[in-house]
């Protein structure tokens, strides 16, 4: 891994993925675009790795974006779709995945944090999508109309103006909010919550929001029965019940 992006897989099995260039807030350049592909690919492929927590050095950003001095570099015109290693988007991923936002989120730091599954925020932490102020654009956003009011949306892209951890709670983008000092612990805590439940029933659990989100409602249902089929016939399906009868906690497995 570079150091651009640090990568501590823990033993209860969480993976703390942190981008790593505080002094350039966070910002998504190549060498952080890379450590972030080879993180997340790294995470799915290791089987003792349930959940994933990202978020970023120091207290005042989570993310800044993108890189500008990249683009005007370049000349980057519309940004090539594996650019950014997206979770459940331009990388495949079949786990949950957690932002802690510790500071600034704005743009590209946005994307990645809407990306995740979940989002815990310092109370200090705010949240922009700023593409209109450079001339820039955020078809990214595109899914966050599952997540918040359509009107709140529409404010939020066309002013580019940031919002506070304390407004993105009301609005539903933001699950828990943390004092800054606490913002690990939270995040941990949420994680540990998910690795309380059974790995089969995580995984089914997960895709049939998905589904529920993509689908209309017959569709979703069929779909979400044949996710669960695996789940209900695992050997943790039967070891659950058994446990709590015989008042113990459980012992997955995942099989």
């Amino acid at each position: 891994m570079s150091d651009a992006v640090l990568f501590d897989a823990r033993e209860d099995g969480i993976a703390i993925i942190t981008i790593n260039r505080p002094d350039q807030r966070n910002c998504l350049s190549r060498e952080v675009r890379e450590g972030l592909r080879g993180a997340w690919e790294r995470f799915e492929r290791d089987p003792a790795l349930r959940v994933a927590i990202l978020t970023g050095a120091g207290e005042k950003a989570f993310c800044a974006g993108g890189d500008l001095k990249e683009m005007v570099e370049t000349g980057m015109t519309v940004p090539p779709l594996d650019m950014y290693a997206l979770p459940y988007d331009t990388i495949e991923l079949s786990k949950p995945t957690i932002a802690a936002v510790n500071g600034i989120a704005f743009a590209g730091g946005w994307m990645i944090a809407q990306a995740c599954d979940l989002c815990v925020a310092s109370t200090s932490a705010k949240f922009a999508i700023t593409e209109v102020k450079v001339g820039r654009g955020s078809p990214w956003a595109a899914p966050l109309i599952h997540m918040i009011p359509q009107r709140i949306m529409m404010e939020i892209i066309l002013t580019g103006k940031p919002i506070t951890a304390q407004r993105a709670y009301e609005i539903g983008l933001v699950n828990r909010l943390a004092e800054p000092e606490a913002l690990m612990e939270c995040a941990l805590e949420l994680a540990g919550e998910i690795l309380d439940g059974a790995p089969l029933s995580v995984k089914a659990g997960r895709e049939t929001v998905m589904l529920a989100t993509e689908m209309g409602r017959a569709a979703a249902l069929q779909a979400a029965r044949s996710a669960h089929e695996h789940c209900y016939n695992s050997e943790d399906a039967q070891e659950g019940p058994r446990a709590f009868a015989d008042k113990r906690r459980p012992e997955w497995k995942g099989r």
